[in-house]
Parts: structure tokens; C-alpha cells; sequence
């Protein structure tokens, strides 16, 4: 393998942190360089529907400090979009003109929010960056009529810091409950019962038609006839910033398509985070996963690989939600489940559920029960055949089953 003098980072977010972190702590002694387009040094995003939403406290928000660059010898370049990748000779084109070269790129580029077309304006709000989290929260208080359109775990996180300042909440889902293409009927209503416990005018089953401004007032037209508040939050996902990979010769289709390794069509080029599309070798289909684990895993595997030390993105993802009180873990992909075996209680929210396919457990999905899904992530990564029996007694101790597998 060539050796790599310097590694290039497109985008400034958990991916970017993690892979230039992981260079260095591996003895990686060559050029660092960080491109991100906005005004911040890296920071990571799950807090800005919660804790920094509610609380507007960004003391833990940032993940490169400057102190640990200059002394890493890391170079963070805030501003700085990059417009043009020639992959091939791991060129970069910046917006002011200006290029870079380097011997390895990852590109850790994100996602942007999904938007409904037509609908913005400035009590109209999409939630993405710091910037989206500061002009939400500042206006968000005692009494603001907020609606937000979609119940997945980004509009209920945005739902449940709102309620805590103070606010009036109601909240338009299109599927029948909260989450049900990913977790069923039966979860979803679990889910949509946490919010309405809380307060929320969760209104399901209910479709958009248009969003528009009257006076001071955000107008949201349902299905369901009109929701008139001061605020609106559009929560209905991500699409992946792809348009430099695509525009490079790079393979793409919902993401940046990247193997095992995070390697993109070019050797040089990795992937990793929201943007990369990956052949996940557990479940030998493509996937593109929006969460902090994800981007976190990949980024460290696209640093080893960069390195020559093979390594391989292969572990179930996993992913948590805390809401109204409430704490949402699941690990792996429920999607393609064929049995539901359920150990707890969903009344009382001290559960979790086990997703299996032909008889292996494939996913689960827990509330308030963060130690079962340490166990499940074993399981699954062992493609581990557990009686049903065992799944659901409460009275056995699930590590048991480890020892069954």
C-alpha cells in the first residue's frame, strides 16, 4: 500500500471526529485536514432535538477542541465547502477557489433535512444544524402553539424539549402510529402513547396539504382540517449529501455506495455516516443508517482501512431515543422480521422486543431496558437461534442465553 501522507475529511460532524481521532490514536503521524461548510469546528447532532434544544447548553456539543488539534497537529477548516473531488487524483476544489490534495478522502458529508415543498418561511423550522436548534429554540417558549409534522424519533425528541419550555405541542403523523414501518402496529401505539400521556395532540393517520403563513400565525392544512400555531417543525426525515460523490464518478443511490470497509467505487475514497450507503456483510443487503453509532463505527473502520488495517464495518447498528422521560434503545433491523417475541410488559414500559427471522433474532427494540439490548447485540451478531421461551421469561436472566446460543 502507498503511503498516505495526508488524509482529507469532507464534512464536520460524529463521522469527521471520530475518524481523525481514531488516525491519531492509532499512530497515524501524517496531514489531517478538515473541510466543513459550516461556521463550527465538528460537532455531533443528537443533542440538538434534546438537551441543547431544551436547555441551550453547548458546553458538550463540540468534539474537536482546539487545544486537542494543535496539539494532534489537525487541520479544521470551518466555511469551507468543497465543490469539486476529482476521486481519482484526490483532488479537492473548495468554494473560494482554492484545492487540495491528498493520498486518502473520506467523505463524511451528512445528510440534509427532507422538506415539503413549498413550505418555509420563518416560523417554519427544519432541524439539522446548530444554527436550525438556536432559531427553533428561540422561538419556543410559555404558551407557543408548536406543530410538528412527523412523529419518528426526531419530531417526538423536538415534541418532548418543547413541552419542557413550556409549550403547546401537537404533533401530524401520516402512518397510523408513531414509527410503524419500522417497529409494527403494536410498538408503534405504545410509542404513540407515550406522547399523548405527556400532553401531546398526536394526530395520526392525518396527511399534509399545505403549510402557509397567515399574519403571525403558521397555518398547517390537514386532512384533518387546519392546526393554526406559531411555530412549525417539519421532522420527516434526511436525504443524504451525495451530489459531490455523484458529480465525482462515484457510485451512488440513496448515499454514497461503500463495501465492508467503507470503501468507496474509488480505493482511495471512504464513506462513512448518514451519506454512505454500505453492503452490510450480517445481512447481505445495502443499508444507509442515520444514527450517531453508525456514523461513529464506520468512520473509526474507514480510519483503520485507511491505514492498511483490514477491518470491517459488520456490527448491528444501534440506536436510542430519550423522550418524555422515557428511554427508546433498538439494535439491528426489524424490518424483516417474521415473529415478535415480547419479554416485559408494554403497559407499564418496561420491555423489550425481540424481532426474529426463521428462528435467529435479527432485532430488538426496548423501553427502559437498556441491559437486554447489550445482551441482543451479541445474539444477533452470533445469528443466534434462542427459544421463544427464554426470550420471554422475565425470571431467567437473559445472559443465559449466550450461553445457549
Amino acid at each position: 500500500m502507498t503511503a498516505v501522507r495526508t488524509v482529507a475529511i469532507v464534512g464536520g460532524g460524529q463521522a469527521a471526529s471520530v475518524a481523525t481521532r481514531t488516525l491519531r490514536r492509532r499512530g497515524y503521524d501524517g496531514s489531517i485536514v478538515i473541510f466543513g461548510d459550516e461556521p463550527h469546528r465538528p460537532y455531533q447532532r443528537p443533542p440538538l432535538s434534546k438537551e441543547y434544544l431544551a436547555e441551550g447548553d453547548g458546553s458538550g456539543l463540540f468534539l474537536l477542541p482546539e487545544d486537542w488539534t494543535a496539539t494532534h497537529d489537525v487541520d479544521v477548516h470551518t466555511s469551507a465547502r468543497v465543490m469539486a473531488l476529482d476521486a481519482g487524483a484526490g483532488r479537492l476544489v473548495l468554494e473560494d477557489g482554492t484545492t487540495a490534495q491528498a493520498d486518502a478522502i473520506l467523505l463524511a458529508t451528512g445528510g440534509r433535512p427532507r422538506r415539503l415543498p413549498g413550505v418555509e418561511g420563518s416560523p417554519v423550522h427544519y432541524l439539522r444544524t446548530k444554527a436550525d436548534a438556536d432559531s427553533l429554540r428561540a422561538s419556543i417558549g410559555p404558551g407557543a402553539r408548536v406543530v410538528i409534522v412527523g412523529a419518528g424519533f426526531i419530531g417526538a425528541e423536538v415534541a418532548s424539549s418543547a413541552l419542557s419550555l413550556g409549550a403547546d405541542v401537537t404533533v401530524i403523523e401520516a402512518a397510523g402510529v408513531p414509527l410503524q414501518r419500522v417497529l409494527g402496529e403494536q410498538l408503534g401505539a405504545v410509542c404513540a402513547g407515550i406522547q399523548r400521556d405527556a400532553n401531546v395532540d398526536l394526530r395520526t393517520g392525518v396527511a399534509v396539504n399545505e403549510v402557509r403563513e397567515e399574519g403571525e400565525n403558521v397555518v398547517v392544512d390537514t386532512s384533518d382540517g387546519p392546526i393554526v400555531g406559531d411555530v412549525a417543525v417539519v421532522a420527516i426525515g434526511i436525504l443524504p449529501n451525495q451530489e459531490l460523490a455523484e458529480a465525482s464518478g462515484l457510485v451512488v443511490g440513496n448515499g454514497i455506495h461503500v463495501d465492508e470497509y467503507c470503501r468507496t467505487s474509488v480505493p482511495s475514497v471512504y464513506a462513512a455516516g448518514d451519506v454512505a450507503n454500505q453492503l452490510h456483510p450480517l445481512l447481505g443487503v445495502r443499508l444507509r443508517v442515520e444514527h450517531f453509532d453508525n456514523a461513529s463505527k464506520q468512520a473509526a473502520v474507514a480510519a483503520n482501512n485507511i491505514l492498511g488495517r483490514h477491518t470491517r464495518s459488520e456490527d448491528p447498528h444501534w440506536f436510542w431515543s430519550d423522550q418524555f422521560g422515557v428511554n427508546l434503545q433498538c439494535v439491528g433491523h426489524p424490518s424483516d422480521s417474521d415473529e415478535v417475541i415480547l419479554r416485559g410488559d408494554l403497559e407499564s414500559r418496561d420491555f423489550t422486543a425481540f424481532f426474529l427471522h426463521e428462528g435467529k433474532i435479527r432485532a430488538a427494540f426496548s423501553m427502559n431496558r437498556g441491559d437486554d439490548i447489550a445482551v441482543a447485540r451479541e445474539l444477533i451478531t452470533m445469528g443466534a437461534s434462542v427459544p421463544s421461551a427464554t426470550l420471554a421469561d422475565t425470571d431467567m436472566d437473559l445472559f443465559d442465553a449466550l450461553e445457549m446460543a
